[in-house]
């Protein structure tokens, strides 16, 4: 410890001694929902904890607060480039610092164990190695202007169905090479916070773990705080006994009083309060939440670079799975841009190592052909397909939303693009599945002003008014409540587009009215079914009716929703029309995309579909949106289809489409970012976070829905590739995959014969750009031991690096195996251990398509000179 440490050390133990047991208590408790207790005898205030991880929200759910919106967390693993991950951490800190956040909660470091996943979107990727350095990566960012990052949830809270109560049931091997694995490297990282999850393992509630105190404070020696997910803390003693420090939200809880209560009869040493305590104070002096301390300026950024920047997070992390010789798009006749040279003989079903095949590895070049239509004079016409080209899903549900400063859609992005190059013709097509979206400005006006928008009010129990307000849309999470706030009430005028019968709805619990131009639709008591805060405050269920409206004929729409204790106050008032003929809308897409020199078809979930608080069910987008694909494809071979989603889903119609490209939810730029890569402005800088199944029924492990409460993680440490290796089973695309604008070969690998235990080992490859543009190639290297006594992974990621060259130029990669890649944990021993004998190490571009080996011999280190033990996984 050096000595600015030690003297902050001695700061924060001569504060703490200004408290009595009490005062230290009351530390351990949230004073509101958002904020930290403040204690004016140590000049400490409160200090302000926000959401993320792709955005800041900060302490309101308000559309008029708004906040620079990033990709998802999966988009941002699809970079692998940690170099701008950590420029990204540095501009969330200074979102967080301009929103007043002392506290960014934020990286998610769970796994995509399974792609049912109802949360994929915030956890970056399957693969622990992948995750933790990522994670890392933008912890730094985060921390280095002095705002304190959450690595959270730990641990092993890798999926939302029953995930306050389910009891996760993990081996030991697998918890530390897989789940933990992430959270160690966040603490190796100097995370400030980790966060304390819902669920159990292994029969004890993650609040009152013992993995709180052991590894987490004592092997791995983490000194920050450990937080609890809002809500769950359930009980006194267990959990302020174990290693948990801080008990959110607040004012009310089961900490408070009742622990200073514990402590004065002895039911909780106060040395475990000191120590909670003297946390809580060391984060307060890292984040300046102390009287004369003063966290480190944040370097300002005007709109166009923070802009920018989250555009050039985009195209990095956006994955081109297939290209026919497609993209990119000449803006200026839409044909293909810059030529790529074709593949090597049988490039587009080489074999991979143990993995099946790899589809599409290579890019092809083909002749432009005829165009789809005939040609004409004029400009070249792109047809862009598709609802979510206009309504561009940018970011995943749940606690993590923001509300964005401005989005651009898809067909913005290109609008913009080919303006006075190109004309652009957008038909939305099948409307997609799943609920009516919730009132906007475009589609109905406050009553009272007659401005865009809807009026709130909130009125007492007698029905009198006690504010009123326009507000933009129809969802309010977070009305303002006010002294004898009764009942919220939502109005607005709509204006009909559609005539027919709509679907209008209103979202919330207790007693809720929904009326029609003073006709009462539904009027009932709707209690909650759950306790789960996701659902109570953010996605409450809605209840529908439906009526006949016609255009040109304006409607007063009217909501009431009672407020009582236990329920929330989250309001949403929606409305959709109805569904167009699927036949026909399929039709008039088929003919634009006929009528156009090339297509862009976008298609995605939905709210309903990757949401927090639920799993998903399947992955099929949808009978209406593989049609359209399909349409589009078939009535114009220049067709470039967009997937808009936080994780995988079926695509059926792959091997139909020009050109494939993954999207996520690129966050508030993602239509300027897919232009960006469209027109080759950009490379598509991404490779999957995460294996891609060609059907649900094809994926090795999709459990997400407990069994007697018990969730149990059966497969150990076979998970991601991992498991599809060692089942013999071929996805749609293997993790690690995506497509440059160029091509690549692989010339060489070079390792050193004999890797000592416990040392890192480095390890290079020669690659050479065999295409006719400079380009970013990942080179990924990953381990196997198919000789071992313990039972390894068919082979694991172990390291990568990206590496740039011109066209021709050859170049190589350094990619350094950290000795912990070698080990495996033993729990015969309760430690890792490095098993000596022969390792192979096989390098390229993803599980599936590894061309170069080779062989090293793993030597004995002193801990590893007794026999081992068949190890299970």
């Amino acid at each position: 410890m050096g000595t600015s440490d030690e003297a902050a050390a001695d700061d924060v133990d001569r504060l703490l001694g200004k408290l009595t047991p009490h005062a230290r208590a009351s530390l351990l408790s949230g004073a509101t929902t958002w904020r930290t207790r403040a204690e004016p005898a140590v000049g400490l205030r409160e200090m302000v904890l926000s959401d993320g991880p792709a955005g800041v929200r900060g302490e309101s759910w308000d559309e008029r607060h708004t906040s620079v919106l990033l990709p998802s967390a999966t988009a941002l693993a699809a970079t692998w480039d940690e170099a701008l991950v950590e420029r990204l951490g540095g501009l969330l800190a200074a979102e967080a610092r301009r929103k007043g956040a002392d506290v960014l909660l934020a990286p998610t470091l769970n796994l995509h164990r399974s792609p049912l996943g109802g949360r994929h979107f915030e956890c970056f990727s399957e693969d622990p190695c992948l995750t933790a350095r990522i994670g890392a990566a933008l912890i730094r960012g985060v921390q280095a202007h002095g705002v304190a990052a959450t690595a959270k949830h730990y641990v092993a809270n890798d999926s939302e169905t029953d995930r306050l109560t389910v009891d996760v049931r993990v081996g030991e091997r697998a918890l530390r090479e897989v789940y933990l694995a992430p959270f160690e490297a966040a603490v190796a990282a100097g995370v400030r916070l980790v966060m304390a999850g819902y669920n159990a393992v292994n029969g004890t509630t993650m609040t009152a773990s013992g993995l709180l105190t052991d590894p987490l404070k004592s092997e791995w020696g983490f000194d920050g705080v450990v937080v609890s997910d809002w809500g769950a803390v359930r009980g006194t003693v267990d959990t302020a006994r174990a290693g948990l420090d801080l008990a959110m939200p607040g004012p009310d809880g089961p900490w408070g009083e009742a622990l200073a209560r514990a402590v004065a009869e002895g039911e909780v040493p106060e040395s475990a309060v000191a120590d909670k305590a003297r946390r809580v104070l060391r984060l307060a002096a890292r984040v300046g939440a102390l009287a004369g301390e003063h966290p480190p300026a944040v370097p300002r950024r005007g709109t166009r670079e923070v802009r920018a920047l989250a555009r050039r997070a985009v195209t990095a992390g956006t994955v081109l799975l297939t290209n026919r010789g497609v993209l990119p798009l000449d803006p200026d006749h839409l044909g293909p841009g810059t030529s790529q040279e074709p593949p090597a003989p049988g490039a587009l079903d080489r074999p991979g190592r143990g993995g099946g095949r790899e589809s599409a590895g290579r890019v092809v070049q083909v002749s432009s052909g005829t165009p789809a239509r005939a040609p004409a004079q004029g400009p070249p016409t792109l047809a862009v397909l598709g609802a979510h080209a206009a309504r561009t899903r940018t970011q995943g549900g749940g606690s993590a939303g923001v509300f964005p400063q401005a989005e651009v859609s898809v067909l913005d992005g290109i609008r913009a693009a080919l303006r006075g190059r190109a004309r652009v013709v957008h038909v939305p097509g099948p409307r997609p599945e799943g609920p009516p979206p919730p009132l906007d400005a475009d589609t109905c006006s406050d009553p009272r002003s007659g401005q865009p928008g809807v009026l709130l009010r909130v009125l007492d129990a007698a029905g009198r008014e006690l504010y009123a307000e326009r507000r933009s849309g129809g969802r309010l999470l977070e009305p303002r409540l006010v002294p004898g706030a009764h009942t919220v009430e939502i109005s607005a005028r709509l204006r009909p587009r559609t005539e027919g019968r709509w679907t209008l709805g209103v979202a919330g619990f207790g007693r809720m009215r929904l009326e029609l131009d003073g006709r009462v639709l539904l009027d009932g008591e709707f209690p909650p079914l759950t306790d789960d805060p996701a659902v109570v405050h953010v996605h409450p269920p809605a209840q529908y009716a439906t009526a006949e409206l016609g255009v040109g004929q304006d409607a007063l729409l009217l909501a009431r929703r009672e407020l009582a204790p236990g329920t929330g106050r989250a309001t949403v008032v929606s409305a959709a029309p109805p569904a167009p003929d699927v036949a026909h809308a399929l039709a008039r897409a088929a003919r634009a995309a006929r009528e156009a020199d090339a297509a862009v078809v976008v298609v995605g979930t939905t709210a309903h579909d990757e949401c927090e608080g639920r799993d998903r069910t399947g992955l099929a987008l949808g009978g209406a949106q593989d049609a359209l694909v399909r349409a589009v494809a078939a009535a114009n071979p220049r067709t470039v289809a967009v997937v808009n989603s936080g994780g995988p889903v079926e695509m059926p119609w792959r091997d139909e489409v020009g050109a494939l490209l993954l999207a996520w939810f690129p966050g508030q730029e993602g239509g300027g970012g897919l232009a960006d890569v469209l027109f080759g402005r950009a490379e598509p800088g991404g490779r999957l976070p995460t294996t891609w199944p060609a059907a649900l029924a094809d994926a090795p492990v999709t459990a997400t829905a407990p069994s007697g409460g018990r969730l149990d993680y059966s497969e150990g440490v076979h998970v991601g590739h991992r498991a599809w290796l060692r089942e013999r089973r071929t996805p749609a695309y293997w993790f690690g995959h995506g497509l440059g604008y160029t091509t690549w070969s692989y010339e060489e690998l070079t390792a050193p014969p004999v890797a000592p235990a416990g040392e890192d080992l480095t390890v290079r490859v020669r690659l050479r750009n065999t295409g006719s543009r400079t380009g970013r190639e990942v080179v990924q290297v990953y381990l196997a031991r198919p000789q071992g006594r313990v039972a390894y992974p068919e082979r694991w990621l172990a390291g990568y690096a990206p590496v740039h060259a011109g066209p021709g130029e050859t170049v190589t990669a350094t990619v350094r195996i950290p000795a912990r890649a070698l080990s495996h944990w033993s729990t015969g021993h309760g430690g890792w251990r490095t098993e000596p004998g022969p390792c192979e190490v096989l390098a390229g571009r993803s599980a599936g398509d590894l061309p170069l080996v080779a062989d090293v011999e793993v030597a004995a280190g002193e801990a590893d000179r007794t026999p081992g033990e068949r190890s299970t996984p």
